[in-house]
């Protein structure tokens, strides 16, 4: 039986990089963010709970108009709220069937909103990665070409860094002082005795 492990971490803790690390020690990782995308434009059955939900105009010939969509949600909780009722369990059974599939010791998946999503209730551990919300700001600044009043204003929505780091198994500090590489090696060798 597979270990199913999460990686989760705030906007800019540098999650996705983490992942790759395990992904280098042959470790299958589930980046959820993209497959939400893939099947938000590939499943049929997603896609008329979505026009059914958001208008025929989310889509433009047949491929997701994000900046729409996003428009759509970004100031309204509840159109947000309604969103994610409809792509989180589409991602989360997507999640499930790919983590069988998996011949590893462990496998895992990685999103940002691993507990916000219950997503957390599917695996065996959580891995977080935590970095102080200066420099989260400052990488997603830079990433998304953004300002700092939006950087916060997204971060603000997400689950208090704090808290979300309280919930995780293992904490993985990515703060630029200490090294990333040896802080994976450990929990890679925890996993691989079954946690």
């Amino acid at each position: 039986m597979i270990l199913k492990v999460g990686i989760t971490g705030g906007m800019g803790s540098g999650k996705s990089t983490v992942a790759k690390v395990f992904e280098v020690l042959g470790i299958p990782v589930y980046y959820a963010d993209d497959a939400a995308k893939k099947l938000m434009n590939e499943n049929a059955a997603l896609k008329e709970k979505l026009i059914a939900v958001f208008g025929k105009e989310i889509y433009q010939d047949g491929i997701l108009n994000r900046p729409h969509l996003s428009g759509l949600v970004f100031n309204n909780p509840d159109k947000l709220a309604q969103l994610n009722s409809i792509v989180h369990p589409a991602t989360i059974a997507d999640a499930e069937s790919w983590m069988q599939q998996q011949h590893s010791p462990y496998a895992i998946k990685e999103a940002a909103i691993l507990f916000e999503s219950g997503a957390n209730k599917c695996l065996d551990k959580v891995i977080g990665v935590y970095t102080p919300a200066p420099l989260r700001i400052s990488r997603v600044m830079q990433r998304d070409n953004s300002t700092e009043e939006a950087v916060t204003a997204r971060m603000s929505r997400q689950m208090e860094e704090d808290k979300k780091m309280n919930l995780c198994d293992y904490v993985i500090t990515n703060d630029e002082q200490e090294l990333v590489i040896p802080q994976v090696l450990k929990i890679h060798e925890l996993l691989m005795k079954g946690g």
